[in-house]
């Protein structure tokens, strides 16, 4: 008797799957090997008033809004295990990449979180929005991530996506720096 040989069985990744295994790292750190690392900090203004507005711009998805990307969720606020579509670009551009929020922060001093990508997102990695109210009452807002690429194109791009990310964390910075001044 022959013996029988089998294909291997591919199964895709559920969508709701992280795409890499240190969920949590951009919290205390240190970002893992092998992964791009970005490290942005911006002074936003000073205050508790400008602490707690920036805080909720953050957590409340209204920063990246006004910033121009498009947020989808159901979920008022940043909480653990809430799903969100962030979308880059615009019309038949557009990129969708879904994340999933894996850790938040709602302390007296320190307001934000972090997403991870999701199956299907053209990254790979986690990246945190932080909010700071430092001793002296300067308020700073940090975006931190580590990430490589998750598609073919994001491969193809190279050492652009860095650069492109390291922009967006300054236009987020300049945005909230803006947000906060509104009266």
């Amino acid at each position: 008797m022959k013996p029988v040989r089998t294909k291997p069985v591919r199964t895709k990744p559920a969508p709701d799957t992280l795409t890499y295994p240190e969920s949590g790292a951009t919290r205390h750190g240190p970002l893992p090997r092998g992964y791009h690392h970005l490290h942005h900090r911006t002074r936003i203004g000073r205050g508790r008033p400008v602490f707690e507005a920036a805080g909720t711009a953050v957590t409340t998805w209204a920063l990246h809004r006004r910033s121009g990307v498009l947020m989808r969720t159901r979920a008022p606020r940043a909480e653990a295990q809430v799903t969100i579509e962030v979308g880059l670009g615009a019309g038949p551009l557009r990129i969708k990449a879904p994340c999933r929020v894996v850790w938040t922060a709602y302390e007296r001093d320190r307001t934000g979180f972090a997403y991870g990508t999701l199956t299907g997102h053209p990254e790979c990695g986690e990246e945190s929005f932080m909010v700071e109210l430092a001793e002296d009452g300067t308020v700073w807002f940090t975006v931190m991530a580590f990430s490589r690429p998750g598609s073919w194109y994001t491969r193809l791009a190279g050492p652009l996506v860095p650069v492109l990310q390291r922009v967006y964390a300054r236009w987020l910075g300049r945005t909230l720096r803006r947000i906060t001044a509104t009266p």
